[in-house]
């Protein structure tokens, strides 16, 4: 049930769409049916298998892995040093705000046009949503845990690993479920800027100056579900692994 509600309202969401598409004659350059998208889509599927290794596989998961280690492991030494705190915290909040249309190209001149420079554009985007996040995670135990610990003799590391690091875990897969839609969309952008014949943002960029719109929803539905399953992974991996969290046993 909490999955065949969403697949039927959106069976009918392409119901509409096709009657209301072809009943009205809407030129396809405009909005293509869904039938067009699926036949574009099932000729296509060659092209768009390669377009999903080179935005997906590569770019996006290998970002978003370096991007959410970086900034998990760097919350936990800003967190161990005030010095850090002060000084590197207000800096990676500045590099937060500095546009995605600002830092793809100069990406792009650094390592390239392959792939590495469209997993760079996503180590910048994610890193600093799982910087906050970890630290607010690690802030959120409670002084009568730390202080428990203490009385038990427990170090640094040994609380941390045994304490602090569970009680953030919720607080890291909310980063990491943020992130997982961020990082889509960097890699999709940043190959607007720069690419070899293959990738998601490669193939809209190109089919839509083709006018050949039922290829480029195709290449926007397989982002959609690319995006999606990869939320619905990282949901069912944080389920497995913070069930103790009453957001968890509620729900």
């Amino acid at each position: 049930m909490r999955f065949g509600t969403p697949l039927l309202f959106g069976l009918w969401v392409l119901l509409f769409w096709e009657l209301l598409v072809v009943g009205f004659e809407v030129p396809k350059v405009l909005m293509p049916a869904p039938s067009v998208v699926w036949a574009s889509l099932i000729d296509g599927a060659p092209a768009l298998r390669g377009d999903f290794v080179q935005t997906v596989l590569h770019s996006v998961l290998i970002g978003l892995g370096l991007g959410c280690g970086l900034g998990f492991v760097v919350g936990v030494l800003i967190d161990r040093s005030g010095f850090l705190q002060r000084g590197l915290l207000p800096v990676a909040s500045l590099a937060s705000t500095v546009p995605l249309v600002g830092v793809a190209p100069i990406m792009v001149m650094w390592f390239g046009f392959d792939w590495h420079s469209k997993a760079a554009v996503v180590v910048v985007m994610t890193f600093f949503p799982m910087l906050v996040n970890t630290l607010a995670g690690l802030a959120a135990t409670g002084h009568m845990e730390r202080d428990l610990m203490r009385s038990y003799g427990a170090s640094y590391w040994r609380t941390l690993f045994s304490l602090r690091i569970p009680v953030a875990m919720p607080f890291v897969f909310n980063a990491l479920k943020i992130n997982s839609t961020l990082a889509l969309i960097g890699a999709i952008v940043a190959e607007f800027f720069g690419s070899p014949v293959a990738g998601l943002g490669f193939r809209i960029s190109t089919e839509a100056a083709r006018l050949n719109m039922g290829l480029v929803w195709a290449a926007i539905a397989v982002a959609a579900v690319a995006g999606s399953a990869l939320y619905v992974l990282i949901e069912w991996i944080e389920r497995r692994l913070t069930f103790w969290h009453p957001s968890i046993r509620m729900g």
